[in-house]
């Protein structure tokens, strides 16, 4: 008998995606609108120049974005410099007091390149709000100029800080997107250190896999209408050279045999990261960690933006894992 050489392919017809009609009239109203947004395209990982335009224009846009979202969640926020990056100390005016010996540690998304600065703060707050709980946010430092491994060197240095306040049984780590990427391979990196590891960890469509080879990428392009396509690029160019299956950078690759903390992972089935979400879902499962997973219909990355009843139920599932699993004392 031949073998085949080549993967077999499946051909799909050129089709129109309707809206679901069951999913909330908001989350409808923001699949019609997105999807009609242009995205503009990443520039060559070796052009920095270019980049640093890109990123100018992008961080603008997110900055806006968050600031809006951060007004309906009041709070003080506090930074705390570190060696070559800033961890900010976010408290809620709904700030708990039976929270007090409790902290979230929170890593920003932003596909390892944009949400840095006083928006890595912002972005915490609704999360502080929620949990009434101090919320600590690292703003880790970025390419072009600052490749891996220093977004996660400065992740590793911001939680040794967390840990001289608080008792890793009382702390959750916390992660969006590359910040839920990077928040796994965190907590490998840590563990591998030497460190105790977080009590809790979530991780919403986290970036896990930079080598993008899960199935949603080929079924959820442009269905996602917040991502559309892969990011290649902006893969290439946090890495800087380094193997992309490396666990520190992919964590879906890593050994979770030697321990992992439980974790909560949600996704959506629009969401381009669907497939990172399943497949470390069914990592940390073989290895026999405590893990759940939630997949919201239609839901593309990142959720609705907070725009409908279903990101508040995503968030609920958030806080009531927290609340499970860390201490009080």
């Amino acid at each position: 008998m031949q073998h085949k050489t080549q993967k077999e392919e499946l051909a799909v017809p050129a089709r129109m995606i309707p809206v679901p009609g069951h999913i909330s009239p908001e989350a409808q109203a923001f699949l019609s609108n997105m999807g009609a947004m242009p995205r503009s395209a990443e520039p060559p990982p070796s052009d920095k120049q270019a980049w640093r335009k890109h990123l100018a224009e992008a961080n603008g846009f997110i900055t806006a974005l968050i600031g809006e979202m951060a007004q309906n969640h009041p709070g003080e926020i506090v930074p705390h410099a570190l060696s070559a990056a800033t961890l900010y100390e976010i408290t809620p005016h709904s700030f708990a007091t039976r929270n007090a010996q409790r902290a979230i540690f929170y890593i920003h998304g932003g596909g390892y390149t944009t949400g840095g600065g006083l928006a890595a703060a912002h972005a915490a707050l609704g999360l502080a709000d929620l949990t009434q709980t101090r919320v600590f946010s690292v703003d880790y430092r970025m390419p072009p100029d600052h490749p891996f491994p220093a977004g996660l060197n400065d992740t590793l240095e911001a939680y040794r800080m967390v840990l001289e306040r608080y008792k890793p049984a009382n702390i959750a780590v916390y992660g969006p997107s590359a910040g839920g990427g990077l928040a796994a391979s965190f907590c490998l990196k840590a563990r591998d250190a030497g460190l105790p590891l977080p009590a809790a960890c979530v991780l919403a469509t986290p970036e896990c896999d930079l080598t993008e080879s899960g199935d949603s990428f080929e079924t959820n392009g442009i269905v996602d209408v917040v991502l559309k396509q892969r990011l290649s690029n902006s893969i290439l160019l946090y890495a800087d050279g380094h193997d992309l299956k490396d666990p520190y950078l992919s964590a879906l690759f890593g050994d979770f045999s030697k321990g992992f903390p439980p974790t909560i992972l949600t996704s959506g089935t629009r969401d381009l990261f669907l497939s990172n979400t399943v497949r470390m879902h069914r990592a940390l499962r073989r290895a026999g960690i405590e893990a759940e997973l939630h997949v919201f219909e239609a839901m593309p990355h990142g959720g609705f933006f907070g725009k409908a009843p279903e990101d508040q139920e995503l968030l609920a599932e958030h806080v009531r894992f927290i609340d499970t699993h860390l201490g009080r004392g």
